[in-house]
């Protein structure tokens, strides 16, 4: 009887979490609905963001008040999302499991797994804007005059790697970033899978005559294999919603396609801070509620990609080593 109140404490304290986000959800729900109602579909396929005009009278359109002029498309920033993610856990995941493999089993010294395995995960607690300083100050000049140029003269007979360079703001540039910020999630995640694997496993590798790289190739990676699968895709989520660090390093492009990995773009996250100002100036507020129904469509993505990585992890766990 005397452990029931603390169990309803418990149950209390752990429903805080469930019950935040689906508050979320409904507020974002409930403040995007005009706007919803308004765009339709086309929210989601048209290419075209505009304001209006601020400064005339609102026409009514659809049944609501907007501006002259108004068009909500979201479709390039979708693109510009997707993209930079795509390209940053295409860098980053191969880092991720090297340095995973070098802290689990590379490193022969126990006094400096510690050590290098705290600073891997202090990484991933570096503000996004000092990622964007860096990225502002050392990586678009290093993309524009070093980077940029190497890769359009290895690659540039793929049409994605050639074109121009530009100042160094774009695609290639934030994908770095988001890189960068994604390795230690991914390489924590699968060094602590790496850990856990049954030391039998890797005797019994061994004892087959099978090499210190083998035995991590053949009997511990597939081991880990749903440990990896949702380190990536928790890296993905991770990748999704960063806001800051993209926004200064991106280029910012309005309503525009990227024709080549070093054009400007501009993705879901970084535009909703880029243009409140703005949509705050439109007398009407479906500028905002159009803001706000970005946020839900990302804010969906980035829990499920999250469930997923959550169950792909937990599955791997429960299940043992091949």
């Amino acid at each position: 009887m005397t452990l029931r109140p603390f169990r309803i404490i418990l149950v209390l304290v752990t429903s805080l979490i469930p019950l935040a986000l689906l508050a979320i959800l409904v507020f974002l729900a409930h403040y995007s609905w005009p706007a919803l109602t308004f765009n339709g579909w086309h929210f989601l396929t048209g290419h075209t963001w505009s304001l209006g005009n601020l400064y005339a009278d609102p026409v009514k359109r659809r049944g609501v008040l907007v501006p002259i002029g108004a068009n909500y498309g979201i479709l390039v920033f979708i693109v510009g999302t997707l993209l930079t993610s795509a390209i940053a856990l295409i860098i980053a995941v191969p880092v991720s499991l090297g340095v995973a493999i070098f802290l689990a089993e590379g490193l022969r010294s126990h006094r400096l797994k510690a050590p290098l395995s705290f600073v891997v995960e202090m990484l991933a607690a570096v503000p996004s804007v000092v990622y964007g300083l860096w990225g502002y100050a050392v990586l678009t000049p290093l993309v524009a005059h070093t980077l940029g140029p190497g890769l359009r003269a290895v690659l540039g007979f793929v049409p994605f790697f050639s074109g121009p360079i530009g100042s160094g703001y774009g695609l290639l540039a934030a994908s770095i970033v988001l890189s960068l910020m994604v390795v230690p999630i991914i390489a924590a995640t699968v060094r602590d899978a790496l850990a856990r694997v049954p030391s039998e496993t890797k005797e019994a590798a061994y004892a087959l005559g099978a090499t210190h790289f083998e035995v991590v190739r053949r009997a511990m990676l597939p081991a880990v294999r749903g440990n990896i699968i949702g380190a990536g895709i928790l890296g993905l989520g991770r990748a999704l919603g960063e806001t800051m660090a993209v926004l200064m390093v991106s280029g910012g492009a309005l309503n525009y396609f990227p024709g080549n990995i070093y054009s400007p773009i501009t993705t879901m996250a970084s535009f909703i801070v880029s243009q409140l100002d703005s949509a705050m100036q439109d007398p009407t507020g479906m500028a905002v509620r159009s803001l706000a129904e970005i946020a839900l469509i990302l804010f969906i993505i980035s829990v499920i990609t999250n469930i997923i990585a959550r169950l792909l992890t937990g599955a791997s766990r429960n299940a043992s080593p091949a």
